[in-house]
């Protein structure tokens, strides 16, 4: 099994917690993100020159993964975009750095909900 794949499998089992604001992540901590049929991990380290921020989604569970990988400094975000339907808005995943901080921002749908649980993930 991949690492990739534990990572999600992990993702499965815990319980997600749900947020209405962005959410602080901590370095080198993976979080499962969730965002109507999008998963996935993300995790970031701090670096010499900024924090670098790895994101790896999938739609459902068969879907091929997809990883995003950027070095924000401060003040400086990342949104990754995942469109729905021609009658919908995409539904957003924004990280941005603040004050020496790292936060997830997730945009769902209005029946949707949307989660962030710790999880295990190395590289």
């Amino acid at each position: 099994m991949t690492k990739l794949a534990i990572a999600f499998a992990m993702a499965g089992l815990l319980l997600p917690t749900g947020f209405a604001a962005a959410a602080e992540l901590a370095p080198g901590s993976g979080e499962s993100v969730r965002l109507g049929r999008v998963n996935g991990a993300v995790y970031y380290t701090v670096e010499q020159d900024g924090y670098r921020v790895v994101a790896t989604i999938a739609e459902g569970d068969a879907g091929v993964p997809v990883r995003f990988v950027a070095t924000l400094g401060e003040g400086q975000a990342l949104t990754i975009s995942v469109p729905g339907n021609i009658d919908e808005a995409p539904q957003l995943f924004e990280f941005s750095r603040a004050n020496g901080r790292l936060f997830v921002d997730q945009t769902p749908k209005a029946d949707e909900p949307m989660s962030i649980s710790p999880v295990l993930v190395s590289e």
